[in-house]
């Protein structure tokens, strides 16, 4: 494979995103800083294929990324291969206002083939390649210019190895036949709504204090006001305040501006300064949440008690089972709080849909009605239909 020299100028980005244009898939990573940023900083882009790689400098003079950009997010030819990409996905978002597409992500892959769940990408690459990643340049600061050879170097590893394991992840999926499970996942993560933050819905994101209107207006005002500030300073949200202290302001607002002192997670510098000012103003103004925009109630059945408690135990107890015997990764098929509704009566679930109930929500469901049991068979913890069961004994019976 060729590796580049860094792409500093914008010529020789036009080249070679003219060259990888006609490839079927290309491997994509960013570096990027964001510890002291609201928006993160690019800093870095690698990309690859089969026959070339290149690290693209955004911080040289000059460069434009439109080139780049344009094979992300309009060349529905190539395929976009990343790993665990959901930042990456963003600054592209970000940049351009657009998800690369297709899209395809290593890490949500490697769910449907084995029981990893999250594999970071240096357990992939030793697993499928047998190599061993230098960590050395993992915390590097990225801004910092020059960038060395060895950060260079490390970087372009994360797409060329990439280049190497996607066809391998394909072809496990093509025999697996399982590829269809992951189309529904991979569009999710190309949702561009999934990275745009409207500051009117960051509410949303942040536990909510119950059900009551006057306190989730006050949360969904005082959840946009910060994100504005934190949008206008460019630094992180928690750096405005926490999303707890936000929450317990939404529920317990000051009646002045000096009882901000109080409130824990803000200093007292509150009290009196431009800041504190601004958000009694947003809490003075903030109206009930409208009846349209009031969250939807959790789906429940009935409370669960000690015995549905055990049903969902049981349930869990399946989901390991069926992960183990099909080596996919539980976290794929469903989440623990699924199986505590099923349990509890609830059946308008994912679980209970398309291929999910093919190869796990049918056999859940049958626990839960009792057409289910465990079985120990060969020394390994098994499911067995009570029909069959039931046959088993007669002829076991008959035998005798």
């Amino acid at each position: 494979m060729k590796i580049h020299d860094l792409i500093t100028t914008t010529e020789a980005l036009e080249d070679l995103c003219e060259r990888l244009a006609k490839s079927e898939f290309v491997t994509v990573d960013t570096e990027f800083m964001r510890e002291n940023t609201y928006w993160p900083e690019l800093c870095l882009v690698q990309i690859a294929n089969e026959e070339e790689a290149a690290a693209i400098d955004p911080l040289a003079d000059g460069i434009d990324l439109t080139p780049l950009l344009d094979l992300l997010t309009d060349n529905e030819d190539v395929l976009k291969v990343f790993h665990a990409g959901g930042q990456d996905v963003e600054i592209i978002v970000n940049l351009s206002g657009r998800t690369p597409h297709p899209i395809f992500d290593t890490q949500i892959a490697m769910m449907a083939i084995s029981q990893s769940e999250q594999i970071g990408y240096a357990n992939m690459v030793e697993s499928w390649l047998g190599l061993t990643i230098d960590k050395g340049a993992r915390f590097t600061d990225w801004s910092r210019r020059p960038l060395t050879d060895r950060q260079i170097e490390y970087a372009i590893g994360d797409v060329t190895h990439l280049s190497k394991i996607f066809p391998k992840i394909l072809n496990k999926l093509i025999k697996t036949g399982r590829g269809a499970w992951l189309d529904a996942e991979m569009e999710k993560l190309a949702d561009t709504s999934n990275y745009i933050i409207d500051p009117e819905q960051a509410w949303r994101r942040i536990r909510q204090p119950g059900r009551n209107p006057q306190v989730l207006g006050r949360l969904k005002a005082l959840a946009a006001w910060r994100e504005g500030e934190a949008q206008h300073k460019n630094i992180p949200r928690g750096r405005i305040m926490r999303d707890e202290t936000l929450a317990d302001i939404a529920s317990h607002p000051p009646k002045k501006q000096a009882d901000l002192a109080k409130v824990r997670g803000l200093s007292g510098a509150w009290r009196d300064n431009d800041i504190g000012k601004r958000l009694m103003k947003v809490i003075d103004k903030a109206e009930p949440i409208d009846k349209s925009e009031m969250p939807e109630k959790m789906k429940r059945g009935a409370p669960l008690g000690k015995e549905g408690a055990l049903v969902a135990d049981l349930l869990k107890l399946l989901l390991k089972i069926r992960a183990r015997e099909i080596d996919v990764a539980a976290r794929l098929l469903t989440r623990s709080e699924e199986m505590e509704a099923l349990a509890a009566g609830v059946r308008d679930l994912p679980v209970l849909q398309g291929w999910r109930f093919e190869v796990f929500g049918r056999d859940a469901l049958e626990l839960v009605e009792g057409k289910l049991a465990f079985a120990v068979q060969r020394g390994k913890l098994a499911m067995t239909h009570i029909d069959d069961m039931a046959e088993q004994m007669a002829e076991a019976q008959a035998a005798e």
